[in-house]
Formats: C-alpha cells, structure tokens, sequence
C-alpha cells in the first residue's frame, strides 16, 4: 500500500503515453496540476526523452522540467525503460515493440511505481493515458487512487466506451457498411463511416487488442479527464457522468500559446516566422499531416498539383518518413523550383507559432484533435484530410457539427483539381467568410472555458478537490 500523510499535498505519478499527440496534453496538463499545489513525478520513456532532448538541446543530459521547478512549481523529471535500448528501431519493428509494451512493459511499470512510493511518505496518486492498459491493476496493488486521461474528443471516448453495444447491434466492425447509428448514449446519430479507423476494419488484431483492452481497463477509473469542453460536447459529457467521474478541462494548452519552455517536440522544429513575415496577412496555408501516419504518395502529388492550380502561398510541412521515398522522390519534377517564390516545404515546426502568424489563412489538416483544437483557437479554418483512428471522427466535428472546415476528398479518390477547389473556398469568398464567422464562435467557447468561471477551469478545481478528498479519505481507512 501506497504511504500517506494526511498533511502532504497529493503528488501525481505520470508516465507519458510515447506518441506526440498524447505527450503534449500530457505535458501541459503536469503543469496545470502543479499550478494548483500538487506535486507532480513526471516520466518520459527512455527513447522518448532521448528524441526530445537530442531536438531541442542536442544533448540527453537535460531535465526538460528544470525552468518550471525553478519558478516555484513542484515537479520531479525522471525516466523509465520499455525494454528496449534507445537505439532500437520501433517503427521498423512495430509488432515487437507492441507486443512488449502490452505484455512486458507494465512489469517495468509496477518496478517504478513500487520504487517511488517505498523511497518517500507522500500522498501519491496515479495518472495515466487512457491506452496504457497496466494503469487499473498496478493502481489497486498499490491502494493508489487511479485517474486515467483522454487526449481526444468525448465523442471518440464514448465511441470506444459503448464497444459491446455496437457489437451487439452488428456495427462494429463496419466492414465499409454507410449507416447511422443513433442508439449509444449521449450521441443522437453518427453514421458509421465517421467511426474510428479501429473499428472500419479487423486486421490490426494486437493493436486492436490494446486499445479495446485500455476501455476495459478505463472502466475502473476512480476519475477520468478529457481534454475537451463541456459546451462543445453537452450530451456525451453528460451520459459519460452517469457512469463514472468525468471531467472535462481542455483545451489543454500552455500558459504562453505561441512559446513553451517545456520541450515537447520529437522532431528539431523549423523557424519560418521570417518568411511568414514576409507575405500578407491570410494569404498562406498551413499543410500538416501530424506525427505519425504515413501518407500515400500519390496524395502528395494530388495535393501539389492542388497547389501549383490554385497558386495560392503555402507552408508544408514534410516530416521524415511521412511516405516510402523512391527514387523519383517525393514531389512531382519541378514543383519546389515553380513553387519557391511562394511555397516554404520544412521538416518539422512549432505549429502554435505558426497557426498564430497573420500570413495563415487556412490549414490543411489532417485532424489530429491538438491540431483541430490549436486551428480553432487561432482562428483559422480547415480543410479536413483524416488518416485514420480518431481522425476520420474528429473530422465529423470539424466539419458536420461546428461548420469550421470544409472535406477535402468528397469521392473515392483525392484530386488536384478538388484541392484546388477547396483551397479557393477555404481562403477567400462568401463561404469563407462563413467558416471564419463560425470558427469565431467556436473560439470563444474555448477561450470562456479557461476564464477563472468557465466550465473547463471550474472542472479542473472539481477534480482538484474530488482527487485530494479520495486521497484523505483513503488515508484514513489505512
């Protein structure tokens, strides 16, 4: 059982989830906690703060937390091993790595825990990523009380929660079936073809055994945090609370929007504030296809053949790896020599910072839920090109629900004459105007849910104040 002191303030046990899109909410949200008194023990995987610290710092001896503590806040920075040594490729080994990580690693976990809790008398709680499926056993071993948080839209969550449901009723897996679904709680109709790419197909069988066994697990969360707000997502939020503690605090953001001293980038971030500088204000978009997914390479020449169409000024980020190169390359011939007045192509960049830039007048996206959440709140309108997992259903809010964006590939197949078409509405005319209007509404209920009174701030002091109870409680019963 996990030492405690009714006179000590909580002290949260974090252990980030290894993809980008989730270390970043993760971040921002140790500090939200330490802001209001906690302590915070904060764990980067080995590989992962070797990435992030070798593309900021260039070097791994760094505490990525040190300016936070030195500014009051209450936060310990260490490391823990998956198994693998740093120079393991993961991506090349994919299905070792993830059968590791769901058999092997929680043992590492459980070794960690256990060592933290036995070295001090602290009040410790554990807070994990929805997906790490180790969170529920190692919490009860412990006598820890278990907060397990969502990095992505309530609805994805609910989605995910009311699995057996679908299943009973024959939509899950879709299968390439069109139909709506009204039946699961909180959610009037969602047509299948807006499910998650997890559920459209049955082939990925161990990746979906993890993330199916993670909502399992979820389900004995003491308390279960969203990075969402309250007003965007009223009725999912409210039918999740009638089963189990549920808050929503986003969206979570760092105190400065457009810099950080808290490095969270796995990739060294390109600067292009001098050639955004340089062109006018709206006049640019903003091409980003996130972290992770691979991209077909037939897309990428649809969409620069878009671009020399539609002759519009543009940023692109390429990251490494994002396609299987050849040798033809990446691009069609010619295209960064007819472009290079007007098109800036960079690896890797501070998206925050380039979204706030006046020269940004649109973003092709493809809906990853930071991405989504950091275009509303520097009010620039989308164009939506989901990948996969929770993509392909962000884009429904994206586009069906708050009216912000626009699809991208309307049929089977993505063309350069749509990308033109849509780049054209997206950034200039009467349509444009509307999706600027609408977006503008979104964005102030996102800058109200963070006020001193709005929901999601209100939430965050309800967890706050729930958690620490549940901790006391605890210490009493000991």
């Amino acid at each position: 059982m996990a030492a405690t002191n009714k006179n000590q303030k909580p002290h949260a046990i974090m252990i980030s989830f290894h993809l980008q899109g989730h270390i970043i909410p993760f971040v921002n949200l140790a500090l939200k906690l330490a802001s209001k008194g906690f302590s915070v023990t904060f764990a980067h995987l080995d590989f992962i703060h070797h990435q992030i610290s070798k593309s900021h710092y260039n070097t791994t001896e760094i505490d990525i937390f040190a300016q936070a503590r030195s500014s009051g806040l209450d936060i310990n920075y260490t490391t823990i091993s998956d198994g693998f040594p740093v120079e393991f490729d993961r991506a090349a080994n994919f299905n070792q790595h993830l059968e590791s990580f769901m058999y092997k690693f929680p043992d590492k976990v459980d070794e960690f825990v256990g060592n933290l809790i036995s070295s001090s008398d602290s009040n410790y709680f554990l807070l994990a990523d929805t997906f790490s499926i180790w969170s529920a056993k190692i919490a009860k071993k412990y006598g820890l009380v278990n907060v397990s948080f969502w990095t992505e839209p309530a609805l994805v969550f609910s989605l995910y929660y009311h699995l057996d449901l679908l299943r009973e009723n024959g939509h899950v897996p879709v299968n390439g079936r069109t139909e709506i679904v009204d039946y699961v709680p909180g959610i009037p109709s969602i047509n299948t073809k807006d499910f998650m790419s997890y559920f459209q197909d049955s082939d990925l069988q161990l990746l979906h055994k993890i993330i199916f066994r993670a909502f399992d697990v979820v389900k004995s969360a003491d308390f279960i945090l969203c990075n969402t707000v309250h007003e965007l997502e009223i009725a999912i939020i409210s039918a999740l609370q009638q089963k189990q503690p549920f808050y929503s605090i986003g969206p979570l953001f760092p105190a400065d929007f457009s810099k950080t001293a808290i490095a969270r980038s796995l990739l060294p971030e390109s600067n292009s504030d001098e050639w955004l500088n340089s062109k006018s204000p709206g006049s640019v978009l903003y091409v980003s296809f996130g972290s992770l997914a691979k991209i077909d390479k037939k897309v990428i020449f649809e969409i620069a053949g878009g671009l020399l169409l539609g002759e519009v000024n543009f940023i692109w980020v390429i990251r490494p790896g994002i396609v299987d190169f050849d040798s033809g390359g990446i691009f069609p011939e010619g295209f960064e020599d007819v472009t290079r007045d007007r098109g800036l192509i960079i690896p890797w960049c501070a998206q925050n910072q380039v979204l706030l830039n006046p020269a940004i007048g649109g973003f092709l996206t493809h809906c990853g839920w930071n991405s989504v959440l950091e275009s509303v709140w520097c009010g620039v309108p989308m164009i939506c090109y989901p990948l996969f997992t929770d993509q392909i259903t962000n884009r429904k809010l994206v586009v069906d629900d708050w009216r912000v964006g626009l699809n991208l590939c309307d049929g089977e197949f993505i063309t350069r004459d749509e990308v033109k078409e849509k780049i054209g509405i997206l950034m200039s005319g009467k349509r444009s105007d509307e999706l600027r209007k609408e977006i503008g509404k979104v964005r102030k209920i996102l800058e109200n849910a963070l006020t001193k009174d709005g929901s999601s701030e209100r939430n965050f002091d309800c967890f706050v104040k729930d958690v620490s109870d549940e901790i006391f409680k605890r210490c009493k019963e000991m």
